[in-house]
């Protein structure tokens, strides 16, 4: 019996290179080696940009909000630090994430993402709570508003998250760039409604328009944090990704001419973009294990966009 170990990206080897007692061979493939990451320096200054003009520009809306009343404008201040701390956790996890495998780590730090994720996920519920309880207190006590200030200061708001977003989308979509991006979104929708709440405050006079619009924000806010939230603690636990059916890699591999049976079959993800296979495979014969492997290199990789893959071949025993 022997355990074959592929992987494309030859930086998760551990440091010390050695060869296990029972491991007969280790392969290191490498279709993709470009995964980590040819992008994250870019990465990088992008999301740093967006950091340095988010901080900045909160300050800005805080102080605006406060002087005219809006807690619409002061709500999506509120939304941009947390943005601004987004962005910083982003840029942080993606420098982490370039650190080379160690003895005590031997996948490296590139898990630190979807962590920096959950982090942001959580911090929006916070941001979210406190905006919600605000705006039923207005609500219930109507403050009034500076239409005209609020209107300005919005308008380039908007026009900064729009900056903000198409810089972001230009960078390599993980978990945690989606993370950052919600953040973004959630700042132009509460620009968008800081901006609705100000025109009609200052069309209408109707002072109730900037905690509702405040709550339809929130909401919307809610939605994508919570998706967030589920997507990353689902890879904390190792969950099989949603790209992926565990019972149909499982019956393509038993169908590979050579292999009798599948058990132990594992999918997961290390980080975004970068999916995991374990499997133990019953053959006829081990004559045949290194075309099998082959087969089944090329098949995942693909098929399914598995690169990383650990296979244990194991001869039926004689009838």
């Amino acid at each position: 019996m022997s355990l074959v170990h592929h992987h494309s990206h030859h930086h998760h080897k551990p440091a010390a290179r050695h060869r296990a007692p029972g491991h007969e061979s280790h392969n290191h493939h490498d279709p993709a080696g470009h995964f980590h990451h040819g992008d994250r320096p870019r990465s990088s200054r992008a999301m740093m940009w967006a950091l340095v003009l988010t901080a900045a520009f909160a300050v800005v809306e805080a102080l605006t909000g406060w002087w005219s009343g809006s807690l619409a404008l002061i709500s999506d201040a509120g939304h941009m630090v947390s943005d601004a701390l987004s962005l910083g956790l982003g840029t942080f996890a993606i420098w982490v994430g370039k650190r080379p495998p160690t003895q005590r780590h031997s996948y490296g730090l590139q898990r630190a993402e979807v962590i920096a994720a959950l982090l942001n996920g959580l911090l929006l519920l916070a941001v979210i709570s406190a905006i919600v309880i605000e705006a039923l207190l207005r609500i219930h006590e109507p403050t009034a508003v500076s239409g005209v200030p609020v209107i300005v200061v919005a308008f380039l708001g908007m026009l900064l998250n729009a900056i903000n977003g198409w810089m972001l989308s230009r960078m390599e979509q993980g978990l945690n760039t989606r993370a950052a991006m919600i953040h973004v979104m959630g700042d132009f929708l509460g620009s968008v409604a800081a901006l609705l709440a100000g025109i009609i405050v200052w069309w209408t006079g109707w002072m109730p328009i900037d905690p509702i619009l405040s709550l339809v924000v929130a909401a919307l806010m809610l939605y994508s944090t919570v998706r967030i939230l589920t997507e990353s603690i689902h890879v904390l636990m190792e969950g099989v990704p949603d790209t992926v059916s565990l019972h149909e890699v499982g019956e393509k591999l038993a169908a590979v001419e050579g292999v009798h049976s599948v058990h132990d079959l594992h999918i997961w993800t290390l980080t975004s973009g970068l999916l995991a296979l374990s499997a133990h495979l019953e053959l006829d014969s081990l004559e045949c294990w290194p075309r099998v492997l082959q087969s089944i290199q090329y098949m995942l990789s693909e098929e399914h966009g598995i690169e990383h893959v650990t296979l244990q071949p194991e001869v039926r025993p004689a009838a």
